[in-house]
């Protein structure tokens, strides 16, 4: 008998491309049914009558009633790819840094200005021209400064006044942009709560790490928004990003992250700076996009995970050829030019490429 997962996400997210990719390679293997709830069973009608499902993928995203996921979840006792009630942390900024600290990862130098009501004064605040003071704590510009809700992507940068002053505003892509700059603004804002931390110089890149379990993580980089604000396009279209490879440091950072946020599939931001490397965000459930190979290999990571969980008597084993790969011609080994920097590989054995030699004659 197959194993059910159930897909009880928001369609937009369910019937996402990297999604379907991942779902249809793991029905591939026979052991899995698939079954997506829809927004309707989700939003409209009440768990007992939701589908009973072995293995639930669930995850939040806008309009997702995440306490009545959690209900079911508790109702029906299904394996959690990504634990649900883990995922009210993910809302509020602080508590993710809190959690990142309790758990050794290294994050940014920061402080906490949190006010009751919109321009509350604070005795603990001190603005100067050039500088914020919190608790005596003092971030000298640039410095960042980010809304303590999860949700708001209203992130600032200000610059000090050798450098003309002015503030740059990031944002999730609009078009072709991904920050604007003011050059007018030299006052921080006052109307919430907010986080200030240390402007963190990167070389104009951003990491963006992607695991599947703890032992699974792919990461490339892209063009920081910081720099000019134009998105780098393929011609296609597509954001311009390149496959990276991970430091052993990384990697124990993402394998501490997933744990940390009991989030399999999880997504999170990495600054690369003087030599170390620090977390500034963690995103929750995030996919890849357009990597062939990341999709064989979540799905792989996947299959192992529901069988181990549900079905411990079935073979994990790896079939010598993927199923969904028997009617694919024959391509030519893809050599070192491997995408990604996943620490297991596709069958499952730890792999990972710790040196080259060359003879040369």
């Amino acid at each position: 008998k197959k194993l059910t997962v159930g897909v009880c996400v928001m369609e937009k997210k369910a019937f996402s491309a990297p999604m379907l990719e991942i779902l249809q390679r793991l029905e591939a293997f026979g052991e899995f049914e698939i079954v997506h709830f829809g927004d309707k069973v989700i939003l409209e009608e009440p768990i007992q009558s939701w589908p009973i499902c072995q293995c639930l993928i669930a995850f939040y995203s806008t309009g997702f009633p995440l306490e009545k996921a959690e209900a079911y979840a508790s109702l029906r006792k299904s394996f959690l790819v990504n634990e649900l009630g883990q995922q009210h942390l993910l809302h509020d900024r602080r508590k993710v840094y809190e959690r990142l600290e309790m758990f050794g990862v290294p994050v940014p130098r920061y402080a906490l200005v949190n006010r009751e009501y919109p321009n509350q004064e604070l005795d603990y605040f001190i603005e100067e021209e050039d500088f914020v003071e919190v608790h005596g704590n003092r971030f000298l510009k640039p410095f960042v400064e980010k809304p303590v809700e999860g949700d708001d992507h209203s992130i600032m940068i200000y610059y000090p006044s050798a450098a003309g002053g002015g503030m740059k505003e990031l944002f999730r892509k609009v078009g072709n942009r991904s920050s604007e700059f003011h050059p007018e603004v030299r006052r921080v804002r006052r109307e919430g709560s907010y986080i200030y931390e240390e402007f963190m110089p990167t070389g104009g890149t951003d990491v963006k790490v992607y695991t599947v379990g703890p032992e699974y993580a792919h990461a490339e980089a892209r063009k920081s928004p910081v720099v000019d604000g134009v998105v780098m396009r393929n011609p296609d279209g597509k954001e311009v990003r390149y496959p990276v490879l991970l430091t052993p440091t990384e990697k124990q950072i993402s394998r501490e992250l997933c744990i940390a946020f009991r989030q399999a599939v999880c997504g999170f931001d990495l600054l690369r700076c003087e030599g170390k490397s620090y977390v500034c965000d963690v995103n929750g459930w995030s996919f890849v996009k357009n990597s062939y190979k990341y999709y064989d290999d979540a799905a792989c990571v996947l299959r192992k995970m529901f069988l181990d969980a549900r079905a411990p008597h079935l073979s994990t084993t790896m079939p010598p050829i993927l199923p969904w790969k028997i009617k694919e011609p024959v391509q030519q080994s893809e050599g070192l030019t491997r995408q990604g920097s996943g620490i297991i590989g596709t069958f499952g054995q730890s792999e990972e490429l710790r040196c080259v030699i060359a003879i040369i004659r």
